[in-house]
């Protein structure tokens, strides 16, 4: 019979987004932690499936080495040690590409829960993860730059345990079995394989009295509310990163980055060209063709005067310097603002309008089509 693949394993198809494998892992690692199945052994070894699973699917490198080796000949291996029987078997890796695969696994690995207490060894001072929240932004202050507030929900220390997966008043203690190394050698005919210690499930420490709150995971899901200053200028999609604002790190790790997306709402007036601002000016015909000083609004709510040009003709563009968007670092300054003119013809003009035009058209002694034929 063909071995489980990974991705049956966590439940996903093979094409599933990283968020997806995640979101998998976590719903079965709830489900099957040792700690909600006291005595359980089969629960354990099921656990244990998930996370080796999980350790290789979550890591792009390790997913890509199993998706092209992992299921030579459409089965895979039974290397020792492997999830469920799953890992590569010797026949289709090189020692190199076995090594670079089950190194999170064989070499000192664990297979306990990710971030819990069967956090593995290699994850101990891991940087936790980056996480990204969008802000909605008017137009207006897109321009001017805001202070925002917002709730984001991330995966911090438990708030009870402080992260020790242990009740208050107690603490993690060696692990009696593999005396805190979290591993121990079994010999596999020529070689000698580094296994996770069954007692602590490689994490070095073993837990009596778990933390009620997070059930020994030593994380939890809370909301955190953060203040961003949106600068002046942002456009649609701009990145904003908040150091160490991420989720926190394992076993002591730094915490990862807050990305913080701008979504700005579009404006009724101006359309944005980089830093440059495009205002559409209606005009009458008269103020085309004879000229005239006309009112527009800037982005700032302030009012300037613009001169149009007798004979100016529809869609010409006006610029005003210094009027557009503020340039976001390292550049300086402002960009300009666009005043595109838009000749408007009445549609119903009144008698007086009508007359006045009758008597243009009369008087009128050039051909706009002239050069059509030439």
């Amino acid at each position: 019979m063909a071995a489980k693949s990974l991705y049956e394993t966590l439940g996903v198809a093979k094409n599933a987004s990283p968020e997806e494998i995640k979101k998998a892992y976590r719903s079965l690692a709830r489900k099957w932690h040792p700690d909600k199945n006291p005595g359980d052994a089969a629960a354990e070894e099921k656990f244990k499936e998930i996370q080796g699973a999980y350790d290789i699917l979550s890591d792009a490198g390790k997913r890509k080495q199993y998706d092209s080796y992992g299921s030579l000949g459409g089965r895979m291996g039974s290397g020792a040690g492997a999830p469920g029987g799953a890992g590569p078997g010797f026949n289709d890796f090189q020692f190199g590409d076995l090594g670079d695969l089950l190194g999170g696994i064989f070499g000192g690995g664990a297979a306990g829960g990710r971030g819990g207490r069967g956090q593995q060894q290699q994850q101990r001072g891991r940087r936790g993860n980056d996480i990204e929240a969008a802000v909605n932004l008017s137009f207006e202050d897109s321009l001017q730059g805001v202070e925002v507030k917002f709730p984001v929900e991330l995966e911090l220390s438990c708030a009870t345990c402080h992260g020790s997966g242990a009740e208050a008043g107690t603490a993690p203690s060696i692990c009696p079995e593999c005396k805190g190394r979290g591993t121990r050698a079994e010999s596999q005919g020529r070689f000698a394989l580094s296994q996770p210690c069954p007692r602590c499930r490689g994490n070095g420490t073993v837990i009596e009295r778990p933390c009620a709150t997070c059930h020994g995971i030593g994380r939890e899901r809370r909301t955190k509310r953060y203040t961003v200053k949106i600068p002046a200028g942002v456009k649609d999609g701009t990145r904003i990163k908040l150091k160490e604002k991420g989720e926190a790190g394992f076993g002591g790790g730094p915490s990862g980055d807050l990305y913080v997306v701008c979504r700005v709402t579009a404006s009724d007036l101006f359309e944005r060209r980089g830093e440059d601002l495009v205002l559409e000016v209606p005009i009458t015909y008269p103020e085309a063709a004879l000229g005239a000083t006309v009112e527009i609004p800037t982005p700032d709510g302030s009012r300037l005067s613009l001169k149009v040009a007798p004979g100016t003709e529809d869609g010409k563009l006006l610029r005003v310097r210094g009027h557009g968007a503020t340039k976001l670092a390292p550049a300086t300054g402002k960009g300009d603002l666009l005043a595109r003119l838009k000749i408007v013809v009445p549609v119903k003009p009144a008698k007086a309008e009508r007359e006045a035009i009758e008597a243009l058209a009369k008087v009128a002694n050039y051909d706009p089509r002239e050069r059509l034929f030439r």
